[in-house]
């Protein structure tokens, strides 16, 4: 039976809207990951915004607890139901149906389609909730419900807000296989295990504790898919269920190890947290050092730690794949079209991973010979920031120890390099999270974009608001205005909002979207009231932005054609002067394929394709080729961008009319964002126009620079001559400290050397300086030349007579005056033997 299929499809029959598993990374400040099935829910729960139609869904919503306030990491793997990654099942009722309507559906659903028996199932109900007693007690008898307080059957979302009791339903697994003290309806055992909760949300909990009943009470239900599984399956464990044992029997293959369950806790770690990180790296979270990322990879090291324990000595995880896409890809066909990109991701993390842990469990057994009862923090911490050791999993290396580690003591050393580094992570949240947006929905309703084709418009203000997001009457300086209809795109989906000018009354600096309101924030000039009527003019930046917005998309469509269909977007910002486009991609790109992905680019803009924009369903958008973005809201109808066969997505912005008027395109930077996730920025249009001309400027005064019209040529010889430059200066640098042999004859100083670097001519005229009677000669080798000078000062030796009988010896000749002579051979390997008959020569005349 597929249980996932049979609960949806049980619950769209009985009117409930079948809403798709939202993304993990929920739109909440509050949460790391969406962690119970009705957290996409929550803004309709607590009045933010208005009950969609009809007032009742159902969900199976993937869900992470493994990081914050639910975090389950610690336990999985040891125990039979705590998972990092799960489905939630769910029905909801937004203000419709309540306590009657929800337990009847329950019921029906646990007995006629999964067909548990009726006499091993219980139920509980909060001890003040009479009235779920005794609905229940149509289709249970009165003994096997069983009343519970607070901590147990009372559910609350906060400290204030939406609350009320739940009812749970239990099954009993039988004495044969439970019989321990805890193992009674309320122990701690699992005998009696709940596969059920429904919460029934019908109080408003204000801040000195009171309830208040809601005027429309709502149903909030929850269902472990993993837990009912092996519950249909009589199964004790959900790792012994069909969703798992594939998985684990391939864990086996790969250690070559038969698995138990008695000791098999590192083969079902391994198997829960491929799912996580499969389904992670799928919708964009990837591999980091902080917030989301960290989790990520807190859950993959984990899992390769218990692939080492378990003998597995090379890179593993990605192996898992195959099996993970065989069990959900059909139910999550993204997975399967992400599988390239994912499995490269995977096999990196773990080379990454695989580096290091054998240096890291030298040091972590090293320091447990030195540990009585608790473990150094600050080895903890060493493990982390060298090692690349989580925390957490050093915790699970301790935890059969019987030990803990120094937390203070790792917190403080987080918490130095965090201040050092400035590197905290910040979650998402709303900028104007505290105005009362539910209120100017209800009013009015959402206010038309009709910026596809009019940038000019005469708007009617419906609603100002401060800069504290409250509504006022009149706005004298600075807030937001919300208009009837409006010209003024709102920042989303990777464009930047609009600015403009509002005619006679001032500016728009920026246009966002809040709670699906487009709003713009103004600088006026004269007030401006509700009611009045205004002439909304779009910048003419605009222009530029549909530029780069419609090369984004091109540039998404050259990644794919040169990188491969592994490529899938990460995000992007794009503005009037510039874009960024940040995508999966193992390794850096090669200049090659940066230069090819331009080409590509250019040659769309090149032949000059329309764009084309039509409205259809999500299901007809995607069937038709269509990219769309995993996280992105979209709507019973969508709009599909389309440039020729080039380009086909998804996509709410605004777009050139022709791809020709992007002008040319040009990447700027290529660089990594982090582990599996590089990032291109380029330009177009006119600050593409204006680059070019910054680099013709700057080629003609690096031209001017070098002194020659063709710069490369310039700038080749000043290498050159910058070669011999530093190699003088080497030779001068290796002469320094050196002695010149010097040898007195008749009182006349005689020296014969070779000149390493320097000007030859300059270091005789020195020498002639520094004495009162000298005769000089000296050699130098200039590339293929021997440089050859002779000096004389007060004495019977003449230079040139002195040259002109040793120049032939290098191979070359020359003369001069009697105090000074040079001249220059070709052949530098007889300098030695030049250098002795020099001696000889002048020896001869100075004391003849």
């Amino acid at each position: 039976m597929d249980v996932r299929a049979e609960f949806l499809n049980f619950f769209e029959k009985k009117g409930h809207k079948l809403t798709p598993s939202a993304p993990l990374v929920p739109d909440d400040a509050t949460l790391l990951f969406v962690n119970a099935g009705m957290v996409p829910f929550k803004s309709i729960f607590t009045g933010e915004i208005p009950r969609p139609n009809p007032p009742r869904a159902t969900s199976c919503q993937t869900c992470i607890r493994a990081g914050g306030k639910h975090n389950d990491l610690d336990n999985v793997g040891y125990t039979a139901r705590h998972h990092t990654f799960f489905e939630m099942l769910g029905n909801f009722s937004f203000g419709d149906y309540f306590k009657e309507e929800a337990i009847a559906n329950a019921w029906e659903f646990v007995t006629e389609v999964l067909k548990l028996p009726k006499d091993k199932l219980w139920v509980t109900v909060h001890d003040s909730d009479d009235e779920a007693e005794k609905l229940w007690q149509k289709h249970v008898p009165l003994e096997r419900i069983k009343r519970f307080g607070d901590s147990d059957n009372f559910w609350q979302m906060g400290d204030t807000g939406p609350c009320g009791p739940c009812s749970e339903i239990f099954i009993d697994q039988g004495s044969e296989h439970f019989n321990t003290e805890e193992d009674y309806l309320g122990g701690d055992g699992d005998r009696f295990l709940e596969i059920w909760n429904l919460v029934f949300m019908q109080y408003e909990r204000s801040a000195d504790g009171k309830l208040t009943p809601l005027p429309k009470p709502s149903i909030d239900t929850g269902m472990g898919l993993e837990r009912v599984i092996a519950v249909c399956e009589g199964k004790q464990s959900n790792y012994d269920s069909s969703l798992f044992m594939p998985l684990i029997d391939k864990v086996a293959q790969l250690c070559g190890k038969p698995y138990s369950y008695e000791s098999g806790a590192s083969y079902r770690v391994i198997a829960d947290h491929i799912r996580s990180t499969a389904f992670l790296l799928a919708q964009g979270t990837n591999f980091d050092r902080e917030g989301r990322g960290y989790v990520l990879r807190r859950i993959m090291r984990r899992a390769v730690r218990h692939g080492y324990l378990l003998g597995i000595r090379e890179p593993f995880m990605y192996k898992l794949l195959d099996v993970v896409n065989d069990l959900m890809g059909e139910a999550y066909p993204y997975l399967i079209e992400k599988k390239e990109a994912i499995s490269e991701q995977i096999r990196l993390e773990e080379e990454r991973f695989l580096s290091t842990i054998a240096s890291g469990l030298e040091l972590f057994e090293e320091e447990l010979k030195n540990t009585k009862d608790v473990f150094s923090g600050s080895v903890a911490f060493k493990l982390y920031d060298t090692c690349g050791f989580p925390l957490d999993l050093t915790q699970d290396m301790l935890r059969d120890k019987g030990l803990s580690v120094n937390i203070e003591e790792f917190d403080a050393l987080m918490k130095e390099q965090r201040e050092r580094s400035k590197a905290s992570w910040k979650g998402s949240g709303d900028k104007a999270s505290s105005g009362d947006f539910k209120a100017l929905l209800e009013r009015l309703g959402h206010n038309e974009f009709i910026g596809y084709s009019d940038t000019i418009a005469n708007c009617t203000v419906v609603a100002l608001l401060d800069d504290n997001f409250k509504e006022v009457q009149t706005l004298s300086s600075t807030g937001w205005v919300m208009f009837n209809k409006t010209p003024f795109y709102a920042t989303s989906g990777g464009q930047c909002g609009d600015s403009g000018v509002l005619k006679g009354y001032g500016r728009v600096v920026e246009t966002n979207k809040f709670f699906e309101l487009n709003l713009s924030q103004v600088e006026l000039e004269k007030p401006l009231h509700v009611g009045d009527s205004v002439e909304a003019i779009v910048d003419i930046s605009r222009k530029e932005i549909e530029k780069h917005h419609s090369a984004t998309h091109l540039l998404h469509s050259a990644l794919r054609e040169v990188l491969g269909d592994h490529i899938a977007q990460a995000g992007s910002s794009v503005d009037s002067d510039r874009l960024r486009f940040d995508f999966s991609h193992p390794k850096a790109m090669g200049s090659e394929e940066v230069t090819q992905v331009e080409d590509f680019v250019n040659n769309i803009i090149a032949k000059g394709e329309d764009s084309q924009t039509k409205i259809m369903s999500v299901d007809e958008a995607k069937n038709s080729g269509a990219m769309a973005l995993f996280g992105e809201k979209y709507g019973a109808e969508v709009r599909v961008v389309s440039f020729g066969d080039a380009s086909v997505e998804l996509c709410g912005g605004t777009h050139v009319k022709n791809v020709a008027q992007i002008g040319s395109f040009i990447i700027t930077k290529e660089s990594g964002v982090s582990a599996g996730v590089r990032r291109i920025e380029a330009i177009c249009g006119t600050s593409a126009l204006n680059y070019s001309k910054e680099l013709r400027n700057t080629l003609q005064e690096v031209s001017e620079a070098v002194k020659h019209k063709d710069a490369l040529i310039g700038v080749d010889r000043l290498k050159k001559e910058i070669k011999t430059l530093k190699s003088e200066i080497e030779a001068l640098e290796a002469n320094v400290g050196k002695e010149v042999q010097t040898e007195s004859i008749n009182g006349v100083d005689l020296i014969v050397d070779e000149l390493g670097a320097g000007d030859i001519k300059k270091s005789i005229d020195d020498f002639k300086n520094q004495k009162d009677s000298v005769a000089i000669l000296l050699f130098q080798v200039k590339g293929d030349k021997v440089l050859i000078a002779a000096g004389v000062k007060n004495a019977s030796l003449k230079a040139g007579d002195w040259i002109k009988e040793i120049a032939p010896i290098v191979g070359g000749g020359g003369g001069g005056r009697p105090d000074f002579a040079q001249a220059g051979g070709r052949d530098a390997s007889k300098i030695e033997e030049a250098k002795k008959a020099a001696l000889a020569f002048a020896k001869k005349a100075l004391e003849g």
